[in-house]
């Protein structure tokens, strides 16, 4: 008798899949330095960085916004974005800052917004590098 059942012995083994392990290790490595550069992208250090320090409500229609500006290329001119809100979060007052090229990496700017009602709060919205030609220095 030189065939054993396989009822009473099992069946063969199979071939072990030794790559299969290593494969889904590097996928999962792969997709994590993805993730992780994307992250960086969008939450770590930008070329132009706004930072609030302050505000103050001067009266019911003007608010006061202080705030800085870091810029990666400080020999680049950026537009600030600044507006006012009332108590609801809802925007009562906004304005556009020049923040001209300069020396140093960071600016800082105190600038007044008129508001249609009392404010509650003022601060930066954003800044870009791309500034409109109605601000530009003729």
């Amino acid at each position: 008798m030189s065939e054993r059942p396989a009822d009473r012995y099992g069946i063969a083994p199979k071939k072990q899949r030794r790559w299969l392990p290593w494969a889904l290790g590097a996928i999962v490595i792969a997709a994590g330095l993805g993730v992780s550069y994307l992250g960086y992208r969008t939450y770590g250090p930008q070329d132009i960085e706004p930072d609030r320090i302050g505000y103050s409500i001067i009266d019911d229609s003007t608010v006061s916004v202080d705030f800085k500006v870091t810029r990666k290329d400080p020999g680049t001119p950026v537009v600030c974005f600044v507006r006012a809100m009332d108590g609801d979060t809802d925007e009562v007052g906004r304005r556009e800052i020049l923040v001209p090229a300069s020396d140093s990496g960071t600016v800082r700017v105190v600038t007044e917004i008129k508001t249609t009602r009392r404010a509650g709060a003022g601060n930066v919205y954003g800044c870009s590098d791309h500034v409109p030609a109605y601000l530009r220095a003729g």
